[in-house]
């Protein structure tokens, strides 16, 4: 699935940083990761983890479940003291200003952390007084959630009885009621249905406009094409990063062939069997084809293909997509 009907995400200025560990000085960037690392007992969850994240940008932080996501937030977060490495949120030590650190962001969680016997309006004032928003600025904050979120004519209605759309666009709307400088969200659109994953990623749009920086992790690969830069992590090792064009450009490992054909299953089984690729891999209807020098492969899968009496429809070289090349550089960064 693809995200057509979205707007791309705002552009950035790229400046170089003047950081000053552990201090709160104001510098470009919101973010500032040097080799972080947990282990719990013999497992190392992160794994020399290293990465910045510019102020106002939405930054994607890709990777499959188990992958090392959720524990280099919560070390982010202060939640998780690191075995070692550096970290500066917002230009507050991670170890050292966890408490400050707190006081500027927002986060949201996948299971967004409602209380379903509340009220829409009860459980954002539940959220506006533990963030110290009170009186007249809770209310006035209270209409621009509502608003932004889509949620008039809900207010008096029961959280349990909210889809998961809606419960989603109300977290993130108690998440900024404090109008937080950073918003960390842990695969906030997991379990959601596509429209209102659209819906949602229209949200942090307007969002990242306003300033706000946003770290946001996910293992949907389609919707990492619309932040400004990404890393992608596997094993608890970052494999790859950089803005989605330059991770395209300059990552993948070989062609990628796209096949259109009939019986598509019968098709995956002879190209994988030919032994001559990298990846063979469904996309959809369509299998994509990795290797390099794909070109001259071409006449030999398509005789391949029509013996066990597949029909070819289609057959052309493409531009790698994210998923491509997260299996390309996963397989080349196989322990």
């Amino acid at each position: 699935m693809t995200f057509d009907g979205l707007r791309q995400a705002p552009s950035v200025k790229r400046q170089a940083s003047n950081v000053t560990w552990g201090s709160s000085t104001v510098n470009d960037y919101a973010v500032e990761v040097f080799n972080l690392i947990k282990k719990f007992g013999d497992f190392t969850a992160v794994n020399g983890v290293t990465f910045n994240i510019r102020r106002g940008e939405i930054f994607g932080f890709l990777g499959p479940n188990g992958a090392g996501k959720t524990t280099t937030i919560r070390m982010l977060l202060g939640l998780l003291r690191p075995t070692g490495g550096q970290a500066t949120v917002l230009g507050y030590d991670i170890v050292h200003q966890a408490e400050e650190i707190r006081k500027h962001i927002g986060y949201m969680s996948q299971r967004f952390s409602l209380y379903q016997d509340l009220t829409v309006s009860e459980n954002l004032d539940f959220y506006g007084r533990t963030y110290g928003v009170r009186g007249g600025r809770l209310q006035e904050r209270k209409r621009f959630v509502i608003e932004m979120a889509g949620l008039q004519g809900r207010e008096r209605e029961l959280t349990r009885n909210l889809s998961g759309g809606w419960k989603q666009r109300l977290a993130l709307g108690a998440a900024i009621l404090h109008e937080p400088e950073m918003l960390f969200l842990d695969e906030p659109t997991a379990g959601v249905d596509p429209i209102s994953r659209r819906a949602f990623w229209d949200l942090l749009y307007r969002l990242a406009e306003d300033g706000t920086t946003i770290f946001v992790t996910t293992h949907y690969m389609d919707e990492a094409e619309h932040c400004q830069d990404l890393a992608f992590i596997h094993n608890g090792r970052i494999i790859a990063q950089g803005s989605p064009e330059e991770i395209k450009l300059h990552k993948m490992q070989g062609q990628v062939l796209e096949i259109d054909c009939t019986q598509p299953d019968v098709a995956i089984t002879v190209l994988r069997q030919m032994g001559l690729f990298d990846e063979v891999a469904l996309y959809g209807a369509l299998i994509h084809v990795v290797a390099e020098g794909i070109a001259e492969h071409k006449p030999s899968i398509a005789q391949a293909l029509a013996e066990v009496g597949v029909q070819v429809r289609a057959m052309d070289i493409i531009a790698p997509s994210l998923e491509d090349v997260f299996i390309a550089n996963v397989r080349n960064n196989a322990d």
